[in-house]
């Protein structure tokens, strides 16, 4: 991989900070960063702090405290906020520029971080596998967009857009997180996991705009390989709000379930 989400710049006592290239740029707008690559350098944060090889991210809540610019530096800090042998808290903080130019935080995650036993006697993941990515057809999504997020992927479908049960896909990055590092197993998860959303939806994107706030992923199983499996479905409520639901697969079972809470919008002019 040549391409990356980021560049790391510097890194001192009060974080690493980074300068984003073209394909963190959202589909909903070039001016704000999408929610993966947001995610993926969260999650990296919160696997590289305090760093244990006894343990591993459980769960992650990212929560996007509003646009993350595309342009100007980002800073990426972490802390152990609970500590513990077999449990540990983890938190990180992602700042970008606000309108005055200054600092602002834009996006944070919390990680619980705990102790690995061998428990192979008890794995229980029965959700049924999709069919495999050779079943799989791209949609060329790379053609409506100017570069942007959508032009890092090598994104499958396996179900028609806007079906009336869950939607499927597989997908994988097809560049490195930061410049010049291998990504991790959960960080090439989380580059592409906030995709569930738009991986679910019932909502013609022309007329409506269907926005994630966050993100909770629960990883019961770290992915092997590259190609993560999505199935989610997009629920909407009468008052503007929905929630997206899914399961998370590798090319040999299920690894994790995914939820989002989903702002809904008429778009406008429309």
């Amino acid at each position: 991989m040549s391409d990356s989400y980021y560049e790391l710049v510097d890194a001192d006592a009060d974080g690493e900070r980074f300068i984003a290239t073209d394909l963190v740029r959202s589909t909903w707008s070039s001016e704000i960063q999408h929610g993966a690559p947001v995610s993926a350098l969260l999650t990296r944060a919160l696997e590289r702090c305090e760093a244990r090889e006894d343990t591993r991210l459980s769960r992650v809540l990212v929560d996007l405290l509003g646009p993350v610019p595309a342009e100007g530096d980002i800073v990426v800090r972490a802390q152990r906020e609970r500590s513990g042998k077999q449990i540990e808290l983890i938190t990180a903080e992602m700042l970008g520029p606000g309108r005055d130019g200054q600092p602002r935080p834009v996006a944070r995650a919390s990680g619980w971080r705990l102790q690995k036993l061998d428990t192979a006697d008890a794995v229980h993941a029965p959700s049924p596998l999709p069919r495999p990515v050779a079943d799989a057809w791209s949609r060329d999504l790379k053609k409506d967009w100017d570069r942007n997020y959508v032009h890092s992927l090598d994104w499958r479908w396996l179900t028609e857009p806007l079906n009336k049960g869950p939607g499927e896909s597989w997908i994988r990055p097809e560049v490195d997180l930061v410049k010049g590092e291998n990504m991790t197993a959960l960080e090439r998860l989380f580059a592409v996991a906030d995709c569930a959303n738009g991986i679910g939806s019932k909502l013609d994107i022309r007329r409506w705009m269907f926005m994630n706030t966050d993100l909770v992923v629960h990883v019961y199983r770290v992915p092997d390989g590259e190609w993560i499996g999505i199935r989610a479905e997009t629920n909407y409520g009468p008052d503007g709000i929905g929630a997206t639901i899914g399961t998370l697969f590798d090319q040999t079972g299920a690894i994790g379930a995914i939820q989002q809470s989903v702002l809904v919008r008429p778009m406008p002019g429309r």
